[in-house]
This record gives C-alpha cells, structure tokens and sequence, in this order.
C-alpha cells in the first residue's frame, strides 16, 4: 500500500486524513501550499486539471473528489466492512447517501447562503427545506446512514454535515448535532483532527 494524499490541513483534504484513519492504513502527507497558489503548479495540473485538493494517489491510480476518493478507498481496502458488496442491499443506500453530499448538500447549502435565484425543479439539489428533511429521514432512528454499521458513506455525508455545522451553514437541527457529535467521537476521526492540528502547528498555519 503505497497512499500518498495531496493535502493542505484547511482544505476538504482534511476529511480524506480521516477516511485513511479509518482505514488504519499508512499513507503520507505531501503538503500544497494553496495560499500562495500552490495547488496551480504544473505538478499538481497534471494530477488535478481542476487545480484543487484532494488529490490521492495510489501506486499508478490518481483519484481526485472527495467523494470518489471514499468509495475508492473503502472498496480497494475495506471492501464488506467499510462499504457494503455489491450483492448487500445496503450498497443502495450507502451510494445514495454517499453522492446525497457533494450532489444536493453542497450546492443546496451554497444557494440557500447566497441567495441564489433558480427554479427548484430544474436544480439537482431541489427545494431546500426538501433537502434538509430527507437528511434528517437518512439519520432518523438511526447512529449512522447504515443503521448500527458504520461505512465510509458516513465519513462524505457526516463530514460534510460537520464541516457545515461548525461554520454555520447548516441549520443545527438536533438529529444533525448529536450525528456530528457521534461521529466525531470516533478512534478515527480524534486521530484525523490530531494530524490534521499537528500538520497546521508545523507549518505555523492558523485560520483567520
């Protein structure tokens, strides 16, 4: 296993620390300096047209978005426990909730800020209200988007509800709050937010 992630602790590669923290995995940390516009260097074009983190690669294998680094991850190296098979009826809703985050909670997150102007029925992301119940439909009775069973689904659709949580771009509902809260406690997640932390204080990075 030869897992080199393309990372900047403030980016969405943070939350790719915590999917190979699930992982157990080893994997090293190559450091882009976007504030000086170092994810546009040839270097990183050449992984990334986009010229964006994350970026993972994996031997001759380069996987770009969060998401698909998740689903890459978890069927290459944790195939049956951290994603379901493809015979499992529960592959359905862990690929549905999976793409539910980058496809509907992003974009819907983002108009509803910005008040955008669009017709719902024409945006994948639809009617915001809409959006928000059937994220608390997914979440309702249950510790994760699989019931009982944790799956890398719930490090792209738990992170992004965390990461939205945390800087107000999300309605604190409570079945979203005590999700966030559940999935934060992880072994996994502490030791992500750790090397995450660490990797800022080494490099003197701090939010402003």
């Amino acid at each position: 296993m030869s897992l080199i992630l393309y990372h900047h602790p403030f980016s969405r590669a943070a939350n790719v620390v915590w999917m190979l923290e699930e992982l157990e995995a080893e994997y090293e940390l190559r450091h882009v300096d976007i504030t000086s516009g170092g994810q546009k260097t040839p270097e990183i074009l050449s992984l990334n047209p986009m010229g964006k983190l994350p970026i993972l690669v994996d031997g001759d294998a380069v996987v770009t978005e969060s998401a698909a680094i998740a689903l890459y991850l978890a069927d290459r190296y944790a195939y049956g426990r951290l994603a379901p098979r493809v015979e499992d009826p529960a592959r359905g809703t862990y690929l549905r909730w999976s793409f539910f985050a980058p496809s509907v909670i992003e974009p819907g997150a983002m108009a509803k800020l910005a008040g955008w102007s669009f017709k719902p029925g024409q945006a994948g992301w639809g009617e915001h209200e809409a959006m928000l119940a059937a994220m608390e439909g997914a979440l309702a009775g249950k510790d994760y988007v699989l019931g009982d069973t944790f799956s890398m689904a719930d490090t792209v659709f738990g992170g992004t509800i965390r990461y939205m949580l945390t800087f107000k771009m999300l309605e604190p509902r409570p079945v979203f709050t005590a999700y966030a809260e559940r999935i934060a406690s992880r072994p996994a997640a502490k030791r992500a937010e750790a090397r995450n932390a660490r990797e800022a204080a080494e490099r003197g990075l701090g939010r402003k």
